[in-house]
């Protein structure tokens, strides 16, 4: 059975640091482009940023470039998001999956909340 499984989520003032995990089990990520994506209340899913799976590509949205890096750990079946200088506009839902868009046939985790409030 595939999943992936997010964590590192949570509660942070604005400027804070939270790194998030994406760990997998039933397939070899390393196989894989994985994105994170994120989802705040009212508004759409969007993407964040991807790694290619060689971890020789990665991309951001703009709206987070030079504060967050993706990275991987391909021995532990992990990509990882580390969130620096993180802003209120951050609250969402993030979510990780074996892609770079969201598309058909793509596995996806169940998320994991982050909050930036003070």
């Amino acid at each position: 059975q595939v999943q992936l499984v997010e964590s590192g989520g949570g509660l942070v003032q604005p400027g804070g640091s939270l790194r998030l995990s994406c760990a997998a089990s039933g397939l070899p990520l390393d196989a894989y482009a994985v994105g994170w994506f994120r989802q705040a209340p009212g508004k759409e899913r969007e993407g964040v940023s991807c790694i290619s799976s060689s971890a020789g590509v990665t991309s951001y949205a703009d709206s987070v470039k030079g504060r967050f890096t993706i990275s991987r750990d391909n021995s532990r079946n992990t990509v990882y998001l580390q969130m620096n200088s993180l802003k209120p506009d951050a609250t969402a839902v993030y979510y990780c999956a074996t892609g770079c868009r969201s598309r058909p046939g793509i596995y996806w985790g169940r998320g994991t909340q982050v909050t930036v409030a003070s």
